[in-house]
Order: structure tokens, then C-alpha cells, then sequence
């Protein structure tokens, strides 16, 4: 039977369930022994319930019953978003690869928030709390069914990180499949591929006037209204998470990158046969991590989380990804700071022409070999540890040492030799104005510093109302600070990819960004998020006044306002928290447990 006392056992995790059969055990005809955890209840007749309830679900007979593991198979699957709507589907192929293999296979699901639907609305504030909700979902059916293995399907940005942390609650034999990425759009009046981000960046060009069909619809009486409505109809042409180098695409290729995907998961298009060959060989990979008893935690390791830094700082991946990986790291209980993220950037050229700063989709890297090119590139130049041990059984260099290596010609991946900046894109910042840390995205193609007054709003949907109605002015340097849309302040900490792209399709190159909320993917220009402490427990960035000045710079790793500590102190002061917008419901509990966003803003910190 299971200990009832868990901390009996220090090798293993607090607060998870125990097998009970140990790994290695054999049959007497010499076979591996896989039904560790499910053999609780289907040995003998101590739970007759749970038996007859699992011969309604559908186990076949008693052989099945007494020696049959069973996984799990959970997607994030709902279908009014392009990023999760397909998964179901791949759930059934990988549970028909799974009953050939001889094992008893589950699907269920967890719930989703689509991003870019909610974006810059009220719904943007569930987004980031639902990492915590599909987290906690995977693990409550996992330990409370029993199930010997976990084979995840996220598809949208919150989804692999929810995963990967139920994982390591769970720690059983476990796998992702990454949903993989949509077809580029295209729009028939700017003549040209699009995808999600182009629309939000439209958003802006056309509040400033600066959005204009070709020459050729033009002439023929198109306006722009007419280009905004061709870039919805045409951006997204079907399934897939966003295509960019977002968050999605920089979350599935770091946790290849970890090694507890099967190669080529991140980069295998969503609706393309190789996505489909992924689904089916993964019930021989699960099979290999249970019979070898790999386990989450042998695989969620410093070395893992320093190869997932290494490629999205090549990448040019988003600042999520900070954020996330904080949240699986301290959900493993393994040392992870932003001065590790700062010493990683430190040593690490940006190298990919990837959107949102570039012009190469992952469609395109998918075309020139796929991330594990990528890998072999950063492997064979020493920055990616190939040593680390992965759900194949395999090391990761043995697992792309089959795929060629980057063309020649190709343009996407810069070489080493030749980077787009020669470290990081991702800085930690810390001053007076973020004393706790913050996070920016400075490629160095908007420079390295930017010096402006600030000018500040207390919500994003107050700059998002300034920046419609053309009230952020072109010219003076200006540093717009959003607050109070921290994780607690919120509360959910949105994200503001309305307003960054608004920035960015407007021209506004002399206006910076400062929040302590966060950033889409799709973010891109002079962005700083992640401020801490937020406005809301009374962090400096609550008492900028407008017309103070702030300076960001990658050069000092500074975010500081030009403002003496007496001043500050005063401000301090006199200062007192707003009434919360929130008091009852999923968001109120959210704001109650929620930790800060430099250490990943956990609810299950301990």
C-alpha cells in the first residue's frame, strides 16, 4: 500500500503518491514489471469498486486488468482556439500507438485560454493563472486514477508550462508532444505572408494612419479598413499555435531542448504528417521511459534548464519564457534565479531571423531542418550540453545526431560568427525603479539605452484608449509605464502585446514600455516587464510621477527613475494601495496565493 506519510521517503517529492511496486520489479516469465502505480488498484481483489468501474471504461478482461499500465493521455484540448482545437485528435493517434504496445490508454483534458482572443480585454487577466489550473488538473487525474505515465499535448503558451509542472508534481513516466505551429497567412492587399502579430501591429498603423493596401488595391478603392479586415479573414488559415518565435514555439523548443520531448516535436507543423508520426511514436518512447524508469525529475535538471536559456536566448525568445521557466524550476526543486538567465545572456549570441523582430516564421525553420538542426549547431559549438539524458533513453545528442545539419545557403539562423547581437536579447534589470528584478527584450536594433520621461497609466486599457485615439505623440522621448497589472495588481498579470504592437505599428520608435505585467511573445521594441515589487504591495514603480525620468539601459542592466531617495521615501510615504479589483471567484483566490514574477509567479511556493 501507499505510506500514508510521505516525508518518510526524502528521495522522493512532498506532496506526490507512491508506487507500489518498485522499479525494476519482474514478472516470474522475466518481464518488466510497468503497472508500478495502477497495480494499487487492480491487484488482487482489494478494490473491487475501482475494478468494476474500469471494466465500464473499457479494460477487456482480468489479464488486461492485473497486468495492463495504464497512461494517460492529456491534451489542452477546446476547440475555439486554432492553438488547442486539433489536439484531440492527435490524443486519438497516440492512444491507438499506445494500445499496440500493449498498454491501457486515457485520454482527458484540461481547460485553455486563447491569448490572443482575450488580448487587451478582461479575459487576458485568466491567462497566466491557468498554467496553475492545467498543472494542477494533469496531476490531480494522474495521482488520483492511478496512472502509470502522462503523456502530455499543450498547444497555446500557458499549456507547456502547466504540463511540464504537473509532470513534476506527478514525476512519472512522462512525454510532451507540442501541438506545433499554424500555416503563415497571407494578405491579398499588403502582398505579403501575415500571421496574429501583423493584425495587432495593423491595429496601430491604422489608429496612426499609416496603414495602406499596394498600389494596385489602392487604385482599385480599397481603404484600410478594407486591409484590417483582410489581414482577420487571412492571418490565422488553420490550426497550430502562433508561428513566431512566441511564446508557444520558444516554450516547446526549450523543453526540447530539455530533452523531454521527442525530436522535432517543437518545430513539426501541426496539420503536417510529420506531427502525425511524432503522436504515433510516442507510445514506444513512454514504453522505454517506464520500462527504464525515466521519471521527470532525472530529466528536470540545472543542466536542462541552463540548455533551455542557452536556446531562446539563439532563438530570440520571449520574456515568458523567464517567467516559466522560474515556475517549472521551483516546481522541481531545482536552483534557478534570474542571475542565471543574466549569466546565460551574458555568453549567448541572438542568432535567428525569427518573428517578432525578424522575418522567418517556425513553418521556415520546420523547411531548413527544424530545431533539432538548431541543436546540432549549438551542441557541436559547445553551448548546448548533448549530454543530458532525454525520454528517448538516448542522450540529446544521440537523438539529433540522425537530422542534417542548417544549410548552407539558408538564411534564418545566423552563424556563430555573425550574430544579430553577440549576447542576449533577454536582460534582468534591477534599480530603484526594480529593485526585486525586471525583465526586457532589447535585441539592440532600438539600441542598447533609451532615456525618456515617463508618462504613466494606472491600466493597460488606459494606454490602449491613448494609443486608439492617437494621444501618444511622435517626437519626445517618452517611458509609458503601466502598473498595477502585476500578478496580484492585475489580478493574472496580462499580457500586453495590444499596446507593444500598437507602439510598433504606429512608428513610435521614441516611446519605451515599462510594466509590471508581461509581454506576448509577439512583443517586440524597447519593452521592460516583469517589474518587482508590482505597484500593488507598494513597489517603486507605484509612485512615478509623469514627467520623472526614467532610464533603461542593457549596458548597466539598470531600470532606474531619475528621482533622489529622500523623494522617493516621501512618495513612499504617502502612498496607499487601491481598493482591489477583485474579491471573489478564480481571479481573488489567484491574487491570494500568487508569489512574484522574478521567482515565476508560483502558487505552490513553499
Amino acid at each position: 500500500m501507499e505510506p500514508s506519510n510521505y516525508t518518510d521517503i526524502p528521495d522522493e517529492p512532498r506532496y506526490i503518491s507512491f508506487p507500489s511496486v518498485e522499479p525494476g520489479t519482474k514478472t516470474s516469465d522475466g518481464k518488466q514489471v510497468l503497472n508500478r502505480w495502477s497495480s494499487t488498484i487492480t491487484r488482487e481483489h482489494d478494490f473491487p469498486g475501482a475494478q468494476a468501474m474500469l471494466y465500464a471504461a473499457g479494460i477487456p478482461d482480468r489479464m488486461s486488468m492485473k497486468t495492463s499500465p495504464h497512461v494517460g493521455i492529456s491534451s489542452v484540448w477546446w476547440e475555439g482556439n486554432p492553438c488547442n482545437m486539433h489536439l484531440n485528435d492527435l490524443g486519438k493517434i497516440v492512444k491507438q500507438a499506445v494500445q499496440k504496445q500493449g498498454m491501457l490508454a486515457w485520454q482527458f483534458n484540461t481547460i485553455g485560454v486563447s491569448d490572443a482572443i482575450t488580448m487587451g480585454g478582461e479575459g487576458m487577466r485568466f491567462s497566466l493563472q491557468t498554467r496553475e489550473i492545467i498543472a494542477d488538473s494533469i496531476e490531480t487525474v494522474t495521482c488520483a486514477q492511478h496512472h502509470d505515465a502522462n503523456i502530455s499535448i499543450p498547444g497555446c503558451d500557458k499549456n507547456m508550462p502547466g504540463v511540464i509542472m504537473a509532470a513534476a508534481r506527478h514525476n512519472r513516466p512522462f512525454l510532451m508532444i507540442y501541438g506545433g505551429s499554424i500555416k503563415k497567412g497571407h494578405s491579398k492587399l499588403l502582398n505579403k505572408n501575415v500571421n496574429i502579430s501583423t493584425c495587432y501591429e495593423a491595429a496601430g498603423a491604422f489608429a496612426y494612419n499609416r496603414l495602406q493596401p499596394t498600389e494596385e488595391y489602392a487604385n482599385k478603392g480599397c481603404t484600410a479598413s478594407d486591409v484590417m479586415e483582410d489581414l482577420e479573414r487571412h492571418a490565422c488559415p488553420g490550426a497550430g499555435a502562433c508561428g513566431g518565435m512566441y511564446t508557444a514555439n520558444t516554450m516547446s523548443t526549450a523543453i526540447e531542448a530539455m530533452g523531454l520531448c521527442l525530436p522535432g516535436s517543437s518545430s513539426n507543423p501541426a496539420e503536417s504528417p510529420a506531427k502525425m508520426r511524432e503522436c504515433e511514436n510516442a507510445a514506444e518512447a513512454i514504453r522505454i521511459c517506464m520500462e527504464k524508469n525515466i521519471r521527470p525529475r532525472d530529466l528536470l535538471t540545472k543542466e536542462s534548464f541552463e540548455n533551455a536559456l542557452v536556446i531562446t536566448m539563439a532563438l530570440g525568445g520571449s520574456t515568458n519564457g523567464v517567467l516559466h521557466f522560474l515556475a517549472m524550476a521551483g516546481t522541481a526543486e531545482v536552483p534557478l534565479t534570474l542571475d542565471d538567465v543574466q549569466r546565460v545572456s551574458d555568453k549567448i549570441p541572438f542568432l535567428a531571423d525569427l518573428a517578432p523582430s525578424g522575418k522567418f516564421l517556425m513553418e521556415d525553420l520546420f523547411e531548413i531542418g527544424g530545431t533539432p538542426s538548431v541543436l546540432k549547431l549549438l551542441v557541436a559549438a559547445g553551448l548546448i550540453n548533448g549530454n543530458i539524458p532525454t525520454v528517448t533513453g538516448k542522450t540529446l545528442a544521440e537523438n539529433i545526431e540522425p537530422f542534417p545539419s542548417l544549410p548552407a545557403d539558408q538564411k534564418i539562423i545566423r552563424p556563430l560568427s555573425n550574430p544579430i547581437k553577440k549576447t542576449g536579447h533577454l536582460q534582468i534589470l534591477r534599480g530603484n525603479l526594480s529593485p526585486g528584478g525586471a525583465v526586457a527584450k532589447i535585441t539592440g536594433k532600438e539600441g542598447l539605452t533609451f532615456t525618456g520621461k515617463a508618462r504613466v497609466f494606472n491600466k493597460e486599457h488606459e494606454l490602449d484608449n491613448a494609443l486608439t485615439k492617437g494621444q501618444i505623440p511622435h517626437g519626445e522621448n517618452l517611458v509609458l509605464i503601466v502598473r498595477y497589472e502585476g500578478p496580484k495588481g492585475g489580478p493574472g498579470m496580462p499580457e500586453q502585446l495590444k499596446s507593444s504592437a500598437a507602439i510598433m505599428g504606429a512608428g513610435l520608435t521614441n516611446v519605451a514600455l515599462v510594466t509590471d505585467g508581461r509581454y506576448s511573445g509577439a512583443s517586440h521594441g524597447f519593452i521592460v516587464g516583469h517589474v518587482v515589487p508590482e505597484a500593488a504591495v507598494g513597489g517603486p514603480i507605484a509612485i512615478v510621477q509623469d514627467g520623472d525620468i526614467v532610464t533603461i539601459s542593457a549596458e548597466t542592466n539598470t531600470l532606474s527613475m531619475h528621482v533622489s531617495d529622500d523623494e522617493i521615501a516621501a512618495r513612499m510615504k504617502a502612498w496607499k494601495p487601491p481598493k482591489s479589483v477583485v474579491n471573489r471567484g478564480v481571479l481573488a483566490k489567484y491574487a491570494k496565493l500568487v508569489g512574484d514574477a522574478s521567482h515565476g509567479a508560483m502558487t505552490d511556493l513553499f
